[in-house]
């Protein structure tokens, strides 16, 4: 008769994290590459951009400017989310269900039409107001709001086109 021998090993392993890992803050991580694109670097742009125009159409004398200031400083916050947003890599850590390109388009198109309305209605209420106390400044924040406007446009072109290609950057 043959005697067949089975031999069995037990192995268990165990897997060890350090203290707070896995919490909700370890999927960000910083994403310096999105800025190299040229759609990072508009958003840089329309940051930069938004500053200016604030520090220029501040204070608000007349109501065109209030308007002006009103699309400025919710246009620059919108902004502000984005970059943290691209920044910290919250798009690629929270799972769930947003077309997040579709959603910036959505919102940047809305802030180029408001900028486009702004700059229009700035410049064209300062305009009758020359040799006034901040007619130059209100006249810059109006062709800044001009530059702000076009990268607005631009970004809202380039985001366009990723949504239509299904691109997620």
């Amino acid at each position: 008769m043959v005697e067949t021998v089975v031999t069995v090993e037990r192995t268990t392993t165990t897997q060890t994290t350090a203290p707070g890992g896995g919490g909700g803050l370890s999927a960000l991580k910083i994403n310096i590459g999105y800025f190299t694109t040229v759609p990072g670097i508009l958003k840089l742009v329309q940051f930069v951009l938004g500053i200016i125009c604030m520090a220029c159409a501040s204070p608000a004398y007349v109501s065109a400017t209030s308007f002006f200031l009103f699309v400025a400083v919710i246009s620059f916050i919108a902004t502000i989310l984005w970059i943290f947003a691209y920044l910290l890599g919250i798009r690629e850590a929270l799972t769930v269900a947003v077309n997040w390109i579709f959603t910036e388009l959505i919102n940047t198109a809305i802030c180029t039409l408001l900028y486009f309305i702004a700059f229009v209605v700035q410049l064209a209420k300062w305009s009758g107001y020359p040799n006034t106390y901040g007619y130059g400044s209100n006249i810059a924040a109006g062709v800044f709001g001009v530059f702000i406007f076009l990268a607005y446009a631009a970004g809202t072109y380039f985001l366009y086109l990723a949504h239509r290609s299904g691109s997620n950057y």
